[in-house]
């Protein structure tokens, strides 16, 4: 591995003040602790700020072409991890996953028509639909025994509709932490084909898994899937650089591709700039034992998490997940509405987390927890949430 050696240990538990720095997660009241919106609160290691320092010092800072190496960096650390051979070419630059997203279906669609989620799925998917003036239909998960699954018949019924022409895909699945398996994978792509569907698989949450688990990739599946999908892939969660407003879609079939590229441009979300490019190259070169030693703290917050709950609020019920830094908790013991628990929790506490309702369909009975921070955060969080639930 390039950069910096394999031996250097990432202090994860280091305090970074980001009250008073523009943070959307931060910018809260004293007293406050936000434990909502995917976004860590680790400090970028330094292969990524030195290249970020080295794009600053240059001191001229115009329009930046997008150089070869950043999207073979992302295609190597993409072989590397996940065992996908992505061609370059397949590649196409993007401000971020949900500027992509708005911009395919504005593009892919036409207003009026249906896009098609897995409820309760991340919010601002809805937003991407709704806000372009097209509709929402789901083939809501089925939550059995702390685990989700997919209704294969709800979904092809859905998928069924004349109406229907897009699904947006969730792999690995937030808020629920869920890693779709190839059959699964498999079944939705010739679904989708059968019935005229196209599919964007929102990835970004690709490299934020259990140690020892791994994912497997849309474009991996079947010759049908490469045909009709569209992979998003990054930084913004692995590296914590949504600041950076970058991402790459992956998209095999040259004319979707084309069509794709089209919108990207005509509602000018695919120029990058300097920083953000310098910084995804440096990340995806030297990235992969951050990420194993991230993981590994991550998930052991997980741990922790899970075993003081089961001792101390036995009736909440965390959800089993093997992906991402989120933690989707079941609640119904105490309530079915999951907003105004939410909202007691930080006017009693001050803890501040997500409501599941935002999530849509089958999200009223959770809430979600960002477990990506210091583990004095963490400790902080559980005290809080069983005052805030004796509470209640």
């Amino acid at each position: 591995m390039k950069g910096e050696d394999k031996q250097v240990r990432y202090d994860f538990d280091k305090e970074v003040n980001r009250r008073g720095t523009v943070s959307a997660k931060w910018n809260v009241s004293e007293g406050e602790l936000p434990m909502w919106i995917a976004d860590m609160d680790f400090e970028a290691p330094s292969f990524i700020k030195d290249a970020v320092m080295a794009s600053a010092e240059h001191g001229v800072y115009g329009y930046s072409d997008l150089p070869k190496e950043y999207f073979e960096a992302i295609s190597a650390f993409h072989k590397r991890r996940h065992g996908i051979d992505y061609d370059t070419s397949w590649m196409v630059y993007s401000s971020g996953v949900i500027a992509a997203i708005s911009s395919m279906v504005r593009k892919l669609t036409t207003p009026a028509e249906k896009v098609l989620v897995q409820a309760p799925v991340y919010n601002n998917f809805y937003n991407s639909i709704l806000n372009n003036g097209r509709n929402v239909i789901s083939s809501d998960l089925v939550y059995e025994g702390g685990e989700y699954r997919i209704d294969f018949a709800d979904l092809e019924e859905k998928m069924k509709d004349p109406e229907t022409s897009l699904m947006i895909l969730c792999n690995p699945h937030n808020p629920v932490g869920k890693i779709w398996t190839r059959e699964e994978l498999f079944k939705i792509g010739e679904l989708a084909r059968k019935n005229g569907v196209l599919i964007i698989s929102d990835e970004i949450h690709c490299d934020m898994l259990r140690p020892g688990k791994d994912y497997t990739p849309i474009l991996s599946v079947s010759d049908t899937c490469r045909e009709i999908s569209v992979a998003c892939i990054s930084s913004s969660k692995t590296f914590n650089m949504a600041g950076m407003q970058s991402a790459c879609l992956v998209i095999p079939e040259p004319h979707l591709r084309h069509r794709v590229w089209r919108g990207l441009n005509t509602d000018e979300v695919g120029e990058p700039n300097i920083f953000s490019v310098n910084a995804n190259i440096a990340a995806f070169t030297n990235g992969d034992e951050w990420v194993d030693q991230l993981m590994g703290y991550v998930f052991e917050n997980r741990r922790i998490m899970e075993e003081y709950i089961a001792e101390r609020m036995p009736l909440l019920k965390p959800v089993n997940a093997d992906a991402t830094y989120l933690m989707w908790i079941d609640v119904s013991a105490y309530t079915k509405d999951s907003r105004a628990f939410a909202d007691h929790l930080r006017r009693s506490t001050g803890l501040f987390i997500s409501a599941g309702t935002a999530y849509g369909s089958g999200g009223e009975c959770f809430i979600r927890i960002n477990l990506a921070t210091r583990r004095k955060n963490i400790i902080d969080c559980l005290s809080r949430l069983e005052k805030g639930l004796k509470e209640f």
